[in-house]
């Protein structure tokens, strides 16, 4: 399928590997190559040079905004370019989740408060959606929201919160009218987490990370002006945003060719006997199937980028499909990657930035297997955040067969 690249494309690419050759700091590209999580310092660091050097820190937010007024396609070959080179991820809950809330639907004065610090990588966001009991079924959530004067007073659990550890700022949806129906009355606050009553803990996950926590919210008082939208309507506003967290989840076309550029390159390295592992028959054909099921996604990305997705044209529908299909692959690939370099594929090499002891240390076995196993451990929950894949699989199911 041909989808006319122009030469302005072209060169645009070019424009960016260039930015990245000059910018990208090589600590950074190491953890980002090596499939080590980028934490708080990463992902704010890569965001101030980003807006600092170019002014690209976020390229999807309208113009007037801090945007660059690059097409679709241009913001795919950055995000594709920033994977390949190994760059960290930024902080995803305020850049491309909270931020484009505020963007669509936050006042003028939220919008001169909130967006220049996010774009600036000056502060860092979590997400406070999931409960126990409201994490796929999101609209049972039970955290409470009462109005008391110019003030929310915040009561309530949420857990499996992304990087609440390190997070400044958290955007929650809370419950502020327990008579309607469940999707009725459930309204979204943007709160300190400095705040009297907000109590972090940490969830240790597989991957040697603390990026998960439970956050308890006691008493906490959020003022009135912290309101995105109207009260009760938060509902509509995470549909946007979920809208976009699954898109932008699904089609990691570019993590994956990563991957792909990973296991080729160390199959060239690793033996299959007295030949290169890359010559084996049978690995070969089970790597040339991946690279379809990698470039089938990747072609639908791209005809969606030719051809606009909205929610009214069933893009709630793709973007789930891209959702399952993308996570499936993520697990599929880290796993090939853990086999491809043998028995090392069973160490697990900490995080030198979650363990400053590791710093330095020398490893057993190929120079690329430290992070291999912790992207394996993480991406393992790629099929639940996010929305669940059978979740994914009822939301294709009712758009599209009418389930």
């Amino acid at each position: 399928m041909d989808f006319h690249v122009d030469s302005a494309d072209k060169a645009f690419r070019k424009e960016v590997q260039k930015f990245l050759k000059a910018h990208l700091p090589s600590d950074l590209a190491w953890r980002g190559q090596q499939g080590f999580l980028a934490g708080d310092d990463d992902a704010l660091r890569w965001t101030r040079i980003l807006h600092e050097a170019r002014g690209w820190s976020v390229p999807h937010w309208p113009a007037e905004l801090g945007g660059t007024g690059w097409t679709a396609a241009q913001r795919y070959i950055f995000e594709e370019e920033c994977y390949l080179a190994g760059a960290p991820a930024q902080n995803q809950a305020g850049v491309s989740l909270v931020g484009p809330v505020i963007c669509e639907f936050g006042n003028d004065e939220q919008k001169r408060r909130f967006l220049p610090p996010i774009q600036r990588g000056e502060v860092f966001w979590a997400q406070g959606f999931s409960e126990p009991g409201a994490g796929s079924d999101l609209a049972s959530l039970r955290t409470t929201a009462v109005r008391d004067g110019d003030h929310y007073v915040v009561n309530g659990q949420k857990i499996w919160t992304s990087f609440g550890s390190y997070g400044q700022w958290n955007f929650v949806l809370v419950r502020t009218d327990s008579q309607a129906k469940p999707q009725k009355g459930i309204s979204f606050l943007l709160l300190d987490m400095k705040s009297p009553g907000v109590t972090v803990r940490p969830i240790a996950t597989l991957d040697g990370c603390n990026h998960l926590a439970e956050v308890f919210y006691d008493n906490v008082r959020v003022p009135v002006e912290n309101l995105i939208g109207e009260e009760n309507k938060g509902w509509g506003y995470t549909k946007f945003l979920l809208f976009n967290e699954r898109a932008f989840l699904g089609a990691e076309a570019p993590a994956l060719k990563r991957y792909l550029r990973k296991i080729r390159h160390y199959a060239m390295k690793e033996r299959a006997g007295n030949t290169p592992l890359i010559e084996d028959a049978t690995f070969a054909a089970r790597l040339a199937q991946y690279e379809l099921e990698v470039l089938a996604i990747d072609m639908a990305v791209q005809k969606i980028l030719h051809q606009g997705l909205d929610e009214r044209s069933g893009g709630m529908a793709i973007g789930s499909m891209l959702k399952v299909r993308g996570s499936e692959l993520h697990q599929k690939l880290t796993e090939m990657l853990l086999e491809v370099i043998g028995d090392y594929g069973a160490v697990f090499y900490g995080d030198p930035n979650e363990d400053h002891a590791l710093r330095g240390q020398t490893f057993v076995g190929p120079d690329y297997a430290p992070g291999l196993a912790a992207e394996v451990f993480y991406r393992r929950a790629c099929t639940i955040y996010g929305g669940t894949a059978e979740i994914q699989r009822n939301i294709i199911a009712k758009a599209l067969f009418g389930l």
